[in-house]
């Protein structure tokens, strides 16, 4: 049941199957991926009341599971729980009989060995259903639970002369019912398209969810001129937007367009608009919502692939040339440009792209440089000997040494320093300890490329990575170290509660006479919808040279760089937010001899514990 790249993986719900291997026949026939049935008939009535005849029919539950083959169950059936039971039914016999029923149902589909079980939610009142589920999946068998809820609840006011009071939304069913679950990652979310499309703050809280499939019903599907079923403009933009959450479909209902295969042409249809050319969708294919450890490149060495990654990156180079071409053109005039030689120092040079790129721009300025290509890395330093040889000559001079310890000759003291010793945070890969250390031999009215980087936090909703960090402990650490080591994360599957603020900006050349790289602050953040906060979006913009910027901020984000994903500071445990509510958070940069490391707290609208005091689960070592 994985979802195809060519094609949308749609499954149809039929709700009395007379056979089940026609049924799937006629759905494969049709590139229908699997089917969604009852595990028992609707018509088939359990009694557990002994005096009742039915009790002693000798009778089997269900169709046998000799009519398929293991491999056909696990990969294209899915059951649907009975509608007819209510376990949290306030008839004490109905709710005995259908906490029977439903264990009955949860057995054989456990040994049926389907992939998931369906269960629709009509409202608030399900903690006995939840309690029941929860303590199913927390064994780590058997099938996942898709709990299905409508996109929007229903509107009582249509059928009233009068207003009723507003009732609480559908996203608060699935909340309540997912917190009561323990947020376990084995209960995930089928989206019930309706008629009417939700507001836009709606629509952002669902994309934060772990939606498992959208269930459409054929109903909501219009005709167009030649007969065929599409979607309203309205519907077809909000399936645009959920689609790239790589989420499987289901149909329900009758074919009201001819055939049912119309219904899975089309949104295959919207499926491949949605696919994007962009170089940053394209790199981070397979990489959305998976949690990385941020890079350490002052205290490891980097691999030849993951530099090899990193080059193949179209903007960044493209924006530090531009940076790089304007300093020179700026430091030498244009009466000047026969005579004056620039010297250009590029600190972490790596396997040579900004070198590359500084040569580039002086011959697009038509300026004369002299490179020093400074690394500490031996095994890069092979590489910038073999380009010296082969490509660059005595233009360039590849330095073996860490930047904070090499002491040039004053003549060779740097026009421009050029770095990209960045991180996902801006400052998170000591980029500020790196440079303080390396401008030492910048000339006074020398030029830093980046010149300044600001960091930005923002409050993320994201049951998805939360139960990807809450279950990544290692023995070896703290006991809370997965909740309080930041995490570098291609962010799909989330919602930003608020607009990211900026928090703490570097500068370079730092000038100042006591230079202290440690920083404190408090941020503010009113919250936009009713909510859960799992962590906080880490992101920076940075500042090359005058104009010229390079950034990861959603707002600003440099359009096809993919050489830095956000990153994410968790929490230890998720709050409870609602609309208005003012989030304050407390962010510290610290820094000792040896090493640089975050701590966070809350202090409203709840208190939160510092996370990670003295470093103890995440350090960066200097």
């Amino acid at each position: 049941m994985s979802g195809n790249r060519k094609r949308a993986s749609c499954g149809i719900d039929i709700t009395n199957p007379t056979d089940l291997d026609t049924c799937i026949t006629a759905a494969t026939h049709s590139n229908y991926d699997f089917i969604c049935v009852p595990i028992v008939h609707p018509r088939y009535e359990r009694e557990t009341q002994k005096e009742k005849p039915a009790f002693n029919r000798n009778a089997p539950l269900t169709r046998a599971d000799l009519i398929l083959s293991g491999n056909d169950w696990g990969s294209y059936v899915v059951g649907r729980l009975d509608a007819s039971i209510d376990v949290d039914s306030k008839v004490p016999f109905i709710r005995k009989r259908s906490e029977v029923k439903l264990a009955e149902e949860l057995k054989y589909a456990g040994h049926l060995g389907l992939p998931g079980v369906m269960v629709k939610l009509t409202g608030m009142d399900h903690v006995n259903l939840a309690r029941i589920l929860s303590n199913y999946v927390a064994r780590d068998q058997g099938p996942h639970i898709w709990a299905q809820v409508p996109i929007a609840a229903p509107n009582c006011n249509k059928y009233c002369k009068e207003p009723v009071p507003v009732q609480q939304t559908s996203w608060e069913w699935w909340n309540r019912f997912r917190l009561l679950g323990n947020m376990n990652s084995r209960m995930s979310l089928c989206l019930e398209i309706g008629e009417n499309v939700p507001g836009e703050t709606e629509v952002l809280r669902w994309i934060g969810e772990p939606i498992k499939t959208l269930l459409l019903h054929t109903s909501v599907f219009l005709t167009n001129k030649k007969g065929y079923p599409v979607l309203s403009k309205s519907h077809q933009t909000l399936l645009k937007r959920l689609i790239k959450l790589d989420l499987q479909m289901i149909i329900k209902g009758p074919a009201r367009h001819g055939d049912i295969s119309f219904y899975q042409q089309y949104l295959t249809h919207l499926y491949q608009q949605t696919e994007s050319n962009d170089p940053l969708c394209t790199f981070a294919r397979g990489f959305e919502d998976f949690l990385q450890i941020p890079l350490q490149p002052l205290m490891d060495n980097l691999e030849s692939s993951t530099y090899e990654v990193f080059e193949r990156d179209p903007v960044k180079y493209a924006q530090y040339l531009e940076a790089i071409q304007a300093a020179i053109i700026d430091l030498v005039p244009e009466q000047e440009k026969d005579s004056k030689v620039l010297t250009v120092m590029v600190v972490g040079a790596g396997r040579g792209p900004l070198v590359k790129a500084a040569l580039t721009a002086s011959k697009n300025a038509m300026r004369k440089i002299k490179v020093f290509a400074v690394e500490k890395n031996p095994n890069a330093v092979v590489t910038l000997q073999h380009l010296k040889i082969e490509e660059w000559g005595d233009q360039v001079t590849v330095i073996s040494s860490d930047m904070r310890d090499w002491n040039p000759a004053e003549e060779d003291y740097a026009d421009i320093l050029v770095s990209e010793l960045l991180g996902s945070f801006g400052d998170n890969e000591l980029s500020p300890e790196c440079l303080d250390g390396a401008q030492k031999f910048l000339k006074p009215n020398g030029v830093s490329i980046p010149t300044s980087y600001t960091s930005y936090i923002g409050p993320i909703q994201s049951s998805k990575l939360y139960n990807e960090y809450r279950n990544s402990k290692d023995e070896a650490k703290h006991p809370k170290a997965a909740f309080e080591t930041p995490y570098v994360v291609h962010l799909l599957n989330r919602v930003e509660l608020a607009e990211p603020q900026p928090l703490f900006t570097f500068t370079h050349p730092n000038r100042e006479a006591d230079i202290d790289n440690s920083r404190f602050k408090e941020l503010d953040f009113s919250i936009r919808c009713d909510s859960v906060l799992h962590g906080f979006g880490g992101y920076f913009e940075c500042n090359l040279y005058k104009d010229i910027l390079i950034s990861i901020l959603p707002a600003t984000h440099s359009p096809g760089m993919f050489s830095w994903f956000p990153i994410m500071f968790p929490i230890l445990q998720p709050i409870q937010l609602k609309r208005g509510d003012n989030l304050k958070l407390h962010f510290w940069r610290l820094v000792s001899k040896h090493n640089v490391w975050y701590e966070w707290s809350l202090s409203e609208p709840v208190v939160s514990p510092v996370h990670n005091p003295n470093g103890r689960s995440y350090q960066i070592g200097l």
